[in-house]
């Protein structure tokens, strides 16, 4: 891919233009390019040392202590991501990524579930937001969930250069929240938000983006509660005399996710092509109402969520014997396929961690302080983008040149009759394409 860098400072006006200072409109492409660029280490100084630069110092000022507000840059991220992949059919994917770290300094850090690792290890957590439409991924929002070892000591938090209005405890779902405000503030188009079971347990994040009217597709553990679609409220019929009630209560007990499905209809479903052909699980669905609503007491059964909104509760059976269960608040009138095609969608974030990680140097900063760390990842984000942006020109231009082709050829043959074949260019486009330099 010739002419990148040239091609990268274009494409990079926008931000640069939002920076303002000309030092700073300097130094962001620098970073950005040593992001994209050759070498295993992405923090500063090897970057600056591959750049072949004197600017290190300029460098290592800009992303960790440089006076200048990101949020018009994470503005414009959202703004390009949306030209790039926004749409009705595209989706929104809340996550969480793990960031490994040694010490106890660093902002954030704290022994918590590392999802990378797979266990409970010393590392930062950030809170993502992945933006996607058919197989390619944006990432938009990475924000840091600080834990409770860390809101409650303010010295520590003082000393990460935490802002203020980060230092009070927040949930990873009310992170989330606060993201996808912002996503929608700036008009980011997409159809469904989706999110892991890590997400869905919370009543208040479904509730939340049901409130935001938006449609969404999230896991729960097996033994999440739901009530049969035709739950009646009724007056409770007590034999002892007493008070009289005032609630009304469910006219049946609400039951485990699992335990619902267990004599549903299961059915063998395909969602897509795999690289080692269609992949495919089978996949139950009921309508059903959530035990979401207030805690009321009901008979002798202790306190009980009354039932919530109405939504699809849907199970998949994996090949390895794995089960998992879903919360989706589509129209009724969704079939089989198309809840499970919207609910495999989420994988595509795992693949922009993994890319993030491997490619860009996500997890090669090495400063202590919210500001560097935020800035480091808005980076990675940015060239990520970039990236993206080459990898759906280029689809572009050889699905162009295979209709010249095609068109060219016909016109030479003797007319015969026609037939029609799928195009393959989409999936024949590298899932990342990586910038020679």
């Amino acid at each position: 891919m010739p002419g990148w860098e040239d091609e990268l400072e274009r494409w990079l006006m926008p931000f640069l233009d939002r920076l303002g200072h000309k030092t700073r409109q300097r130094m962001c492409p620098l970073y950005v390019a040593g992001l994209i660029g050759p070498g295993d280490r992405k923090s500063v100084q090897p970057m600056a040392e591959r750049l072949v630069t004197s600017n290190y110092d300029q460098l290592h000022h800009f992303i960790a202590d440089g006076v200048w507000d990101a949020t018009p840059l994470e503005t414009e991220l959202l703004n390009q991501a949306d030209r790039l992949v926004g749409g009705r059919d595209a989706v929104l994917v809340i996550d969480d990524t793990s960031l490994p770290k040694k010490g106890e300094r660093s902002v954030g850090v704290a022994a918590q579930y590392a999802s990378a690792l797979g266990k409970t290890a010393n590392c930062q957590t950030l809170v993502s937001l992945t933006l996607a439409r058919g197989e390619v991924p944006v990432m938009v929002a990475l924000r840091l969930f600080l834990p409770d070892s860390w809101t409650s000591d303010m010295p520590r938090l003082k000393r990460a250069r935490v802002p203020i209005e980060h230092r009070t405890p927040r949930s990873k779902p009310e992170i989330a929240l606060a993201e996808i405000d912002r996503a929608m503030a700036a008009n980011m188009r997409f159809g469904c938000v989706l999110a892991d079971a890590g997400y869905g347990l919370s009543a208040p994040f479904r509730q939340g983006l049901t409130e935001r009217g938006l449609a969404w597709a999230v896991g729960i553990p097996r033994h999440q509660k739901v009530y049969p679609v035709d739950v009646k409220l009724i007056w409770p019929i007590t034999k002892v005399r007493g008070k009289p009630q005032k609630h009304h209560v469910p006219d049946i007990l609400s039951i485990g996710a699992e335990q619902m499905l267990a004599s549903a209809k299961w059915k063998t479903v395909s969602w897509r092509s795999g690289t080692k052909g269609r992949l495919k699980a089978r996949f139950a669905a009921l309508r059903v109402r959530t035990a979401d609503g207030p805690p009321q007491r009901i008979w002798d059964k202790g306190q009980q969520h009354l039932p919530g909104d109405e939504v699809w509760l849907i199970g998949e059976q994996r090949a390895s014997g794995e089960s998992k269960y879903y919360l989706a608040n589509l129209p009724a009138t969704t079939d089989l396929r198309t809840l499970a095609a919207t609910i495999k969608a989420r994988w595509i974030c795992e693949q922009a961690h993994q890319q993030l990680k491997e490619e860009l140097g996500l997890d090669h900063f090495e400063g202590r302080s919210w500001q560097g760390l935020h800035r480091h990842a808005l980076m990675t984000m940015i060239a990520y983008a970039f990236l993206q942006h080459r990898r759906l020109a280029y689809a572009g231009r050889k699905k162009k040149n295979q209709r010249a082709s095609a068109s060219t050829n016909h016109a030479r043959r003797t007319p015969c009759h026609r037939r029609s074949h799928p195009s393959a260019a989409a999936s024949a486009m590298p899932i990342l394409p990586k910038a020679n330099p």
